[in-house]
């Protein structure tokens, strides 16, 4: 009982809060994602390693919120546009699994061919994003979101299984 309540909240909190994130203006959002982003690739930025994404825009995708953003790199700086005129490459998904793989508890292959993870456009583009996912250290984050990251995963992967995977391996959430 408990976990089905359980995924139910996983399956159901995600469009409970699109109403929020579409009424968010997209100010907001691009100053806290620009942050955030800047912080964590600081390192990789003045090291140059970000220069495969000048010039080109990666567009991330959260569908089940309604909400997209344009990445670029500029300057050794990572911007965030509402629109681009063009998408050299696209990285679509529901929050959950983009949860997942910010938090590394599911690799962005797996969820690709499971088709739960959208990849379109430039693929060579595409895999350096991915490279550069992988390379991102979650310890540049503060504790606090370190922390509510790894729960917020540990919550949803729980949720996600199927019962009879969850009752054999004795997850009460």
């Amino acid at each position: 009982m408990l976990h089905t309540l359980h995924r139910k909240l996983v399956h159901t909190v995600p469009g409970l809060l699109a109403i929020p994130a579409k009424i968010l203006p997209f100010s907001l959002q691009e100053k806290v994602l620009s942050q955030v982003l800047n912080r964590v690739f600081a390192e990789g930025l003045a090291d140059d390693e970000f220069e495969f994404l000048e010039q080109k825009w990666l567009q991330v995708e959260v569908l089940d919120l309604g909400i997209n953003w344009f990445i670029t790199c500029q300057n050794n700086k990572l911007v965030i546009a509402p629109t681009a005129d063009t998408t050299d490459v696209s990285f679509k998904g529901n929050l959950n699994e983009l949860v997942l793989i910010t938090a590394r508890k599911e690799d962005p292959d797996t969820l690709f061919f499971q088709r739960r993870l959208k990849i379109e456009g430039d693929t060579e583009l595409g895999l350096e994003v991915k490279n550069m996912l992988d390379s991102f250290d979650l310890d540049e984050l503060p504790k606090a979101a370190t922390t509510l990251l790894a729960y917020l995963a540990e919550f949803i992967q729980h949720g996600l299984r199927e019962p009879e995977v969850a009752i054999k391996n004795n997850v009460m959430a």
